[in-house]
C-alpha cells in the first residue's frame, strides 16, 4: 500500500509528502525515541504522539516510510518544516495510535 492510499484510507491529515510511490508494509508504535530508534523497521509507518523536531531526525534514521503523530496531538511549525527539509513523509490523526494501528493493519 503506498503512502496516499493509506493516508486516504486512513483519513489522515497530510502535513507533508515526499513520495507518491512509497510503500508501507507495517507499523510501529512508540513514544520513547531511543527504542523507536532501535527497534522500527524501514518501511513501518511509525506511530507517535510525540511531535518534537527529533522524531524527524529518528524517521531518517530508521528508514520508516512515515510518521503519523496520533491523539490530535499539535505538530510544531519547526517540526512540519524540518520534515519538508529532510523528505520525511508527516501526517497527523485524531485517533488514538492503537486504533489507527488496528484499522492500518486491517488494510495491508
Amino acid at each position: 500500500m503506498t503512502l496516499l492510499e493509506m493516508a486516504g484510507q486512513l483519513q489522515l491529515k497530510t502535513i507533508h509528502c515526499t513520495e507518491e510511490g512509497v510503500s508501507v508494509t507495517g507499523c510501529y508504535i512508540g513514544d520513547l525515541l531511543s527504542l523507536v530508534m532501535s527497534r522500527a523497521q524501514e518501511g513501518q509507518a511509525w506511530l507517535t504522539v510525540q511531535t518534537n523536531i527529533n522524531i524527524i531526525a529518528v524517521a531518517v534514521l530508521t528508514g520508516v516510510s512515515c510518521v503519523i503523530v496520533t491523539e490530535g496531538m499539535e505538530i510544531p511549525e519547526e517540526t512540519a518544516q524540518k520534515a519538508a527539509e529532510q523528505g520525511v513523509s508527516l501526517f497527523h490523526s485524531e485517533k488514538p495510535s492503537y486504533q489507527l494501528a488496528c484499522e492500518l493493519v486491517a488494510l495491508l
